[in-house]
């Protein structure tokens, strides 16, 4: 009879759980001698939890299945909490795997011992379980997956004891069933349909699932038809975009330019999206960004089937058959002369793949990302849905195992990347086709933003040197080559363009460091033209409502 690691690890496998992403520790050996038991399963190896689960979440998003983390016992879990809330806050799934102690030990309070299912609850509120026993555990294990594909996608922590680990007599359990979510139901759709019908300025928010191709088109017709205005959530857990689909204004994430985005909605539909808040709290200004007198009314819940309530609402107004405006193809063309951040952006999008991958992590370097981009080849757009920084390498490293066929660019701020760098490692020891640019403007941008937005006081000396990375200024590339991943350091827009042809033409992981200057200053007079920039077309009442929203 197989020992409890053996037989949760068939009980994974059988279940479509391919790949685990593992730091493990003394209490997770018998589960890391388990893993040549199971020929389905790729174990892989970050040098920090937050690489290990942050690549689950990226490769759960591309995959749309769960992957498994290996994390070693309540330090090790509050080392990934941060990728872990991101992965919570954008309804991933992820069956997280927590090594304890052996049950009889918890007694002796040793060092490493700690209260792993309180820690636990903060990225896994709808299921935490500590397996009791070795006959239990293949059991606890599928309700654990069951929890974590479900609609909606959920981190899934299931605490391993040592001695249910290494227990005989388990017996693996057959897989559980697909999910069947329901459908939005008639009386919802019918008050939708009267919204839309009212003459009121519509619009409808896409968030979670319904920012894929099938939902888009779905909802494009409808915006043809009915004269719907569509938007996405500010930060997508996955979002499919580029020439032959929808093209779909993402909300902003300054509140200044949501409000503006917002003023004139009357009727807000959401679809798997919450109704838009402002990031932080600010003085003298409103968290809830809704329109006084709009009203909000939900499509489709994140527990619901998304594709199929939004098919029903396009039958219902007869936009079934309508046609959806597309998005054309265009390139901007290549930069010249010395790099900028909007530069960046710019041979981005003249040189994206087709079928990309897009992971933007890029702070306020990636500004003009979505603007230069917009018409390039199909791609997917992978962002920080929790705002915790550190998810950008990571995530790349679980995409590009997830898409192995795929290109992967992610683009990535200089502060950001520091927190989880270890994943450059894992990418060259499994010589994954990920290009990553790391924007070094020396700084923590969008802090500087911040500072004067929260209306602080004047900053002075020590303040402005908790905001700047110039002491020494970091060098990305010898790191990177340190860690085995070919780089190159890069100027002007001529060597970039150089680096990301070469980067794209040859497999393997590549890095390239953009040294640019800052892309947003702290002032209100050098943020403003960024904003207007970012968008396009923008009718002339609404930018001088913008312009006095961001007036000293």
């Amino acid at each position: 009879m197989p020992n409890g690691a053996q037989a949760l690890m068939k009980t994974l496998a059988d279940a479509g759980i391919e790949v685990c992403f593992s730091n493990p520790g003394t209490s997770e050996m018998h589960f890391v001698a388990a893993l040549d038991s199971e020929p389905r399963m790729r174990a892989v190896l970050a040098l920090f939890e937050g690489v290990a689960t942050g690549a689950a979440d990226g490769y759960a998003r591309m995959a749309d299945k769960p992957a498994a983390t290996l994390l070693h016992l309540g330090c090790g879990l509050g080392n990934g909490l941060a990728n872990l809330h991101n992965a919570r806050k954008g309804k991933v799934p992820i069956v997280n795997i927590v090594g304890d102690h052996a049950t009889y030990h918890t007694q002796y309070d040793a060092q490493l011992q700690s209260d792993i299912e309180t820690v636990a609850r903060n990225v896994s509120p709808g299921f935490v379980r500590t397996s009791a026993s070795t006959a239990e555990l293949c059991r606890d294990t599928v309700d654990a997956i069951v929890a974590a594909r479900g609609y909606p996608g959920q981190v899934a922590t299931l605490i391993l004891p040592a001695d249910v680990s290494w227990g005989e007599g388990a017996v693996a359990c057959p897989p559980p069933p697909a999910p069947n979510p329901a459908v939005a139901d008639d009386a919802v759709v019918a008050a939708v349909v009267a919204a839309v019908r009212s003459g009121r300025k519509t619009a409808l928010l896409l968030g979670g699932r319904s920012l894929r191709e099938p939902d888009l088109l779905a909802a494009a017709r409808i915006a043809a038809h009915s004269g719907v205005k569509l938007l996405a959530e500010v930060f997508p857990t996955r979002m499919q975009r580029g020439a032959g689909l929808p093209a779909v204004e993402r909300v902003a994430y300054m509140a200044e330019m949501a409000g503006v985005q917002l003023a004139e909605i009357e009727e807000l539909i959401l679809v798997d999206a919450k109704a838009p808040v402002s990031f932080f709290a600010y003085p003298g200004k409103q968290s809830y960004l809704v329109p006084d007198g709009c009203n909000v009314q939900t499509l489709a819940t994140p527990e619901q089937n998304t594709t199929a309530s939004l098919e029903k609402l396009a039958a219902a107004l007869g936009a079934d058959k309508a046609q959806p405006q597309l998005q054309p193809a265009r390139r901007p063309g290549l930069p010249r002369g010395k790099l900028s951040a909007a530069k960046v952006c710019r041979a981005v999008g003249q040189l994206l793949p087709e079928n990309a991958i897009l992971v933007d992590e890029a702070i306020t370097s990636g500004l003009m990302l979505s603007l230069m981009t917009a018409g390039a080849p199909r791609h997917d757009l992978i962002t920080l849905t929790g705002g915790a920084i550190g998810q950008g390498l990571p995530s790349a490293t679980g995409a590009a195992i997830a898409c192995p066929d795929r290109p992967v660019l992610a683009l990535i701020g200089d502060g950001s990347s520091m927190y989880t760098i270890q994943a450059l490692w894992t990418m060259a020891r499994e010589q994954l086709n990920v290009t990553s640019i790391i924007f070094n403007n020396a700084s923590y941008s969008v802090l500087n933003v911040e500072l004067e937005r929260v209306g602080a006081e004047e900053a002075g000396p020590k303040a402005k040197s908790q905001l700047d990375l110039r002491g020494p200024v970091l060098n990305f590339a010898q790191l990177a080559q340190g860690m085995g991943v070919h780089s190159v350091r890069v100027t002007t827009s001529e060597e970039l363009v150089k680096a990301m042809e070469y980067a794209f033409a040859n497999p393997g992981p590549h890095l390239i460091e953009a040294v640019v200057p800052e892309s947003l200053n702290a002032t209100k007079r050098k943020i403003l033209p960024y904003l207007l920039r970012a968008m396009p077309k923008l009718p002339q009442p609404l930018a001088n409502a913008l312009k006095r929203k961001l007036a000293p």
